[in-house]
């Protein structure tokens, strides 16, 4: 791509109002899939499911997972590739409310105030920049690693899986939620798995963690206030033998 739309000042905000945004703020339609919204909470509940000591939250995007995660770890990690998402994330846990604008169409804003959630504990969770397939070696291990939406847009997803087995504790747990939308300008052909992502997740993973749970969970990323995206990420959770 050109240009990274992920560091643009339109995704930013896109990001923070399907994070942070309530159901009436992202959607405003009677009628439409409301059971869609508040994904980045729902998907990060698979894998806060005890007390633990650490927690990962890679491709955190602008962050609302981690807060789910700090709920249950006494230290949570986010990292993000964008690092305009990473400085959006960590502004908001220090402001804890934010005005940000949505595209109702052609030149046409308005504005809204997001708020820091009331639940969890901001003061463990620290954002930070990286890259899922360059995950700096003394970041430590983890007891829960949570990847929303990540791989299908990493270049070479499999550096990721391969590197899973030395971040997780034994018996700890790995959440993957994946839209599929494998896209040549995120990953080059040759990378995709060569049939179904579940598939290919099991031949990838199963030699160090065993597969427990799957799920589908849709999600809703509103782009004006007529047009949205709706899609369906896969879930599975992985335990670490």
């Amino acid at each position: 791509m050109s240009e990274n739309i992920y560091e643009t000042r339109r995704l930013v905000e896109e990001y923070l109002l399907f994070h942070y945004g309530q159901s009436e703020d992202v959607l405003g339609w009677a009628g439409g899939p409301a059971d869609a919204t508040g994904f980045p909470e729902r998907v990060a509940r698979y894998v806060a499911d005890a007390k633990v000591g650490r927690a990962l939250d890679v491709g955190a995007a602008v962050g609302r997972s981690s807060y789910v995660l700090s709920e249950v770890a006494e230290e949570v990690v986010g990292i993000d590739f964008s690092q305009a998402f990473v400085s959006a994330a960590e502004s908001l846990k220090q402001s804890g409310s934010e005005k940000i604008s949505r595209l109702i169409e052609g030149n046409l804003r308005d504005e809204i105030t997001i708020h820091r959630p009331e639940q969890g504990n901001p003061a463990c969770i620290t954002f930070q920049q990286g890259d899922a397939m360059n995950l700096s070696e003394d970041l430590g291990t983890f007891d829960r690693v949570l990847a929303a939406n990540l791989i299908c847009r990493l270049p070479e997803p499999k550096r990721f899986l391969d590197r899973l087995p030395s971040l997780v504790n034994p018996g700890g747990i790995v959440v993957l939620a994946t839209p599929c939308t494998w896209l040549e300008e995120f990953t080059p052909p040759e990378n995709f798995p060569q049939g179904r992502t579940l598939e290919w997740l099991k031949q990838e993973m199963s030699a160090k963690f065993e597969l427990i749970k799957e799920a589908n969970e849709p999600f809703l990323i509103r782009e004006t206030a007529r047009k949205f995206q709706w899609t369906v990420s896969q879930v599975t959770v992985w335990k670490k033998r």
